[in-house]
């Protein structure tokens, strides 16, 4: 719904900036929503163009990657390692508690047992990881205290420049969505959380300044038991029909604004 939403306000290309959700639901977006949406627009992830990188910045050939329980269980960066680089040996570790500490505000010293603990753990798989991923957009917020509890010789890798630098090379492959796409737009912020206030606290945490969020209201539609056991989608008839797939939702109660950003 939120892809939908930002292509209706104009957007050609959309970034999943979020692992969890590029591990569970870019592939059906790209695959089985686009060709319905609209086949001319993007939608990019933040795993695979991580997973082309991260071999330039291991010595020992042993990588260890740190994320949420989701997108460890995917085993997405797993799967994209190997086709990029099949001889490097690659460690997952889960840390489910660092999500829920940052948005808590606690990235000091209130997070100390946690970043020790999953650090004492991915370690503990192989001594020879001398590069560390963190595979979540929440976990900088928590680098000097991983960078304070790892072994000198590990480096911590985040993922903003590299996924910053895969999409200007993107956009230097793909004229033809670069043209369609503003570089003096505004930023926006929106959430699907009903509390906007507690977006933008921990909005705050990640800008460093304050900001001011929107509620997108999506209503789920009914969905029902075709002939062939699948399902389809039973839309408002107000809703524009052409291009829909299953899971549509009906358009969200919101003013049109120029967007950036979704939370």
């Amino acid at each position: 719904e939120c892809v939908k939403y930002l292509f209706d306000q104009g957007c050609h290309l959309v970034i999943l900036a979020c692992n969890t959700a590029s591990a569970q639901a870019l592939r059906k977006i790209q695959q089985e929503d686009l060709p319905y949406i609209d086949a001319h627009r993007r939608v990019l992830g933040v795993i695979r163009p991580t997973a082309e990188m991260i071999g330039n910045y291991t010595k020992s050939g042993s990588v260890g990657v740190l994320g949420t329980n989701g997108t460890i269980k995917s085993e997405s960066y797993l799967i994209e390692i190997e086709k990029q680089f099949p001889k490097l040996q690659v460690y997952q570790q889960a840390c489910p508690m660092w999500v829920p500490l940052i948005e808590n505000g606690e990235t000091k010293d209130g997070a100390d047992y946690f970043v020790q603990k999953y650090l004492r753990e991915i370690m503990n798989q192989c001594k020879n990881i001398d590069t560390l991923l963190l595979a979540c957009t929440h976990y900088p917020l928590l680098v000097e205290r991983i960078r304070a509890y790892s072994p000198d010789n590990v480096q911590i890798l985040a993922q903003g420049e590299v996924v910053a630098e895969s999409l200007k090379d993107y956009l230097y492959r793909h004229p033809e969505i670069k043209k369609k796409c503003t570089t003096s737009g505004t930023q926006s912020f929106l959430t699907t959380d009903s509390d906007a206030q507690a977006f933008e606290n921990n909005a705050k945490t990640f800008f460093g300044q304050t900001v001011k969020a929107q509620t997108v209201h999506f209503l789920r539609t009914a969905c029902n038991t075709n002939k062939e056991g699948g399902s389809r989608s039973t839309h408002n008839k107000n809703y524009p029909a052409e291009g829909t797939h299953h899971g549509r939702s009906e358009k969200p109660t919101i003013p049109n604004k120029k967007l950036k950003t979704i939370g």
